[in-house]
C-alpha cells in the first residue's frame, strides 16, 4: 500500500478491482480544513474517465503496469500472436483486448503492448499506419459543391472514405483512432 504522496500521472491505481491511470493530480492546502489531493483517472481497459478525491495521506493501491514493445506475428483464428522485441516470447492476445485495432494490424508491425502481471490489458498502435488500396470503385467526377468521397478497402480488409482520385493500389496513410484517410504515401 502506498500514500497519496506516491500519485503521479501515470501511476496505475488498483481501485475497487479495476485498474485506473491518473491522467492529472493536484496537491490542494486548502486555508482552512485538511489538505487533500485531486486527480483525474482514466480507466486503463474501457477508457472511461472519472475525478476522485483522496484527503492527504490516504492509503491508495499502486499497481505495476508495464508496456513493452512487441511486433504482430498472425492471428491464428481467435487470437492475435506477438513477438516480445527484447526476449523473443511469444504472446497470444484475445481478440476483445484488440478490439479495432484489428483493423490497422500487419505482419511484423510495432505495436505497444501495456501488461499487468503478464495479463494483456490494452494495445497502443501507432497515431496512424500506411496501408495499401486493395479495392476501389473508379472515381466519377460530376456537378458537386465539394470533394466527394468514395469507399474503399485496404489490405487489413477495413473499409476507409478516400477522395475520388484514389486508385487500387494507391498506398495511403491512416489515422488509427478515428479510421479517417490523411493521405497518401508515395
Amino acid at each position: 500500500m502506498a500514500s497519496t504522496a506516491d500519485i503521479k500521472n501515470g501511476v496505475v491505481l488498483k481501485i475497487d478491482g479495476q485498474l485506473w491511470s491518473v491522467v492529472e493530480f493536484q496537491h490542494v492546502k486548502p486555508g482552512k480544513g485538511g489538505a487533500f489531493v485531486r486527480t483525474k483517472l482514466k480507466n486503463v481497459v474501457t477508457g472511461k474517465t472519472v475525478d476522485k478525491t483522496y484527503n492527504a495521506g490516504a492509503k491508495v493501491e499502486l499497481e505495476n503496469v508495464d508496456r513493452r514493445d512487441f511486433t504482430y506475428l498472425y492471428n491464428d483464428g481467435e487470437s492475435f500472436v506477438f513477438m516480445d522485441a527484447t526476449d523473443y516470447d511469444q504472446l497470444s492476445v484475445p481478440a476483445s483486448i484488440v478490439g479495432d485495432a484489428a483493423n490497422f494490424l500487419l505482419e511484423n508491425q510495432q505495436v505497444t503492448i501495456a501488461l499487468n502481471n503478464g495479463n494483456p490489458l490494452y494495445l497502443d498502435m501507432p497515431a496512424s499506419v500506411v496501408l495499401e488500396i486493395t479495392y476501389t470503385e473508379p472515381g466519377l467526377q460530376g456537378d458537386r459543391s465539394s470533394a466527394g468521397t468514395k469507399p474503399a478497402t485496404v489490405e487489413t480488409g477495413y473499409e476507409i472514405q478516400v477522395p475520388l482520385f484514389l486508385e487500387t493500389g494507391t498506398k495511403v496513410k491512416v489515422d488509427t483512432r478515428t479510421g479517417d484517410y490523411l493521405g497518401r504515401v508515395n
